[in-house]
């Protein structure tokens, strides 16, 4: 589409008239409307007035190789043009998938056999519960059901992911969470420990949460856990050493399958190509989006462990056809943007810079925010992190919820052409920059932070609303 021809039409208004955006609120946008951009090029994005920001979120946490790479454009033209779709149906196929599914499987964590794609982080979360029930059934375990889920966890927004995401605002208004779904506490140190309490207890404390869950719903009634290694959405959660092994020791114990979601931490985000090299999972199931084509076109993947596989295969047949997939699974064209998208990560060797960029990114938000007092905790692991703001740090206190901090500062971010995301259900703003980030822009990016932070506490303190 010619974009220029539409050049001076009015296209706030058009958006406010036809467009319904998601996560936002619809009354305020309604008489605000959008702000549009209009070109991304490496971590810099501009909108339609010409103004440049700095993408410290990769759009979603998801555009790893950043923006305007034109041979992820190539590849998806290129295929567009030989054979822009074809079903995977009745044994049907197209080539980029197979090649995709072969590299995917090779670099997987874990004992990964099969590959099976979909369109979205929340699709492919959908997608893995009905595998753990399919798995379950073909086994004669009718009653293994239930998903644990940990609260502020997110993995995505369909009626059953949506119901395993532990956040509230994807439940108000839409009946959920589904009662299979069974909640366990956050690894969220700074709330959730108790005052004083060692990491090792700390640890020990979520795992007996986890066990009592278990005991009280019923082993035999529950089918798996889903989790992030590092939490995204729910606040930049980093878990205590040793989490997932002690974790998994539980899980392994009462025949309970692993989920890990690395819709967010995977294809280097954490300075490993996945997130459980980085925590110690070794899960039964994977799911994977938003980095594996960086989001140049929708694409996701359930990873299905050999173990599961077989029992599909081997016990499943009295089930007849596997009923399920999509029009839109294993699509030739995503599968080659994924392919060219890994050239990238692999060539331009993105997963060990994000390791060393990941550290200086960690070194430059702790040495401009740690000895803040309006700042409770700066975390993260690799090339994501998150600053939050609270009341006071000593006790530490939460800042009153309807000033709304987090978002605040990512609103003067913006002032300051950065672009930040407040976290749901905390004032929180979190980093996800484009693995291509460089130094020099890294510190771009924290300076302009700063320059926001120090702005929204002008105004609280004006307001009577801080004191330090």
């Amino acid at each position: 589409m010619d974009l220029q021809k539409h050049e001076n039409r009015d296209l706030e208004a058009l958006d406010r008239k036809y467009l319904f955006h998601p996560f936002t609120a619809l009354a305020a946008h309604e008489e605000n409307g959008p702000h549009i951009m209009s070109k991304g090029e490496g971590v810099w994005l501009t909108d339609r007035e010409g103004k440049r920001y700095l993408d410290s979120m990769a759009g979603l946490w998801c555009v790893n190789v950043g923006y305007g790479r034109a041979e992820i454009a190539d590849a998806m033209r290129d295929q567009a043009l030989r054979l822009p779709y074809y079903h995977a149906f009745a044994s049907m196929a197209s080539e980029p998938p197979i090649l995709l599914a072969e590299r995917l499987v090779e670099m997987a964590p874990g004992d990964m056999s099969k590959v099976l794609f979909g369109n979205s982080g929340s699709d492919a979360n959908d997608t893995q519960v009905k595998l753990v029930w399919y798995y379950n059934n073909a086994r004669g375990l009718p009653k293994k059901k239930k998903i644990i889920a940990r609260d502020r966890g997110y993995h995505g927004v369909t009626i059953t992911s949506g119901s395993a995401t532990g956040l509230d605002a994807v439940h108000a208004g839409f009946d959920l969470p589904l009662p299979f779904i069974k909640r366990t506490r956050a690894p969220y140190r700074l709330w959730e420990a108790a005052p004083g309490e060692s990491d090792a207890a700390f640890l020990q404390s979520l795992v007996d949460d986890l066990e009592a869950l278990i005991e009280r719903e019923g082993a035999d009634t529950i089918g798996a856990m889903i989790a992030e290694p590092v939490m995204g959405a729910g606040g930049v959660i980093v878990p205590p050493e040793g989490y997932f092994p002690a974790i998994q020791a539980v899980l392994r114990r009462h025949d309970i399958l692993l989920i890990a979601d690395e819709v967010i931490t995977g294809f280097g985000r954490l300075g490993t190509m996945f997130g459980s090299e980085k925590l110690d999972i070794e899960p039964d199931l994977v799911t994977i989006a938003k980095g594996v084509t960086s989001a140049y076109i929708p694409l996701s993947a359930c990873l299905v462990s050999e173990k599961i596989w077989r029992t599909l295969v081997d016990d499943g047949s009295d089930l007849g056809v596997f009923g399920h997939g999509y029009t839109y699974t294993a699509h030739p064209t995503a599968a080659a943007a994924g392919l060219a998208n890994l050239d990238i990560i692999e060539n331009e060797n993105l997963v060990e810079r994000a390791a060393v960029s990941g550290r200086l990114m960690h070194d430059l938000l702790k040495a401009a925010f740690v000895d803040d007092p309006m700042v409770g905790e700066v975390r993260g692991i690799g090339l994501v992190g998150a600053i939050e703001f609270v009341a006071k740090r000593d006790p530490m206190t939460r800042l009153d919820p309807g000033l709304k901090v987090g978002l605040q500062v990512a609103a003067a971010a913006i002032r300051n052409g950065l672009v930040t995301r407040p976290l749901p259900q905390a004032d929180t703003i979190s980093f996800s920059p484009p693995l291509t980030i460089s130094h020099e822009e890294l510190g771009e990016m924290v300076k302009r932070a700063r320059a926001a932070v120090d702005e929204v506490r002008d105004t609280l303190v004006r307001d009577g609303n801080w004191s330090g």
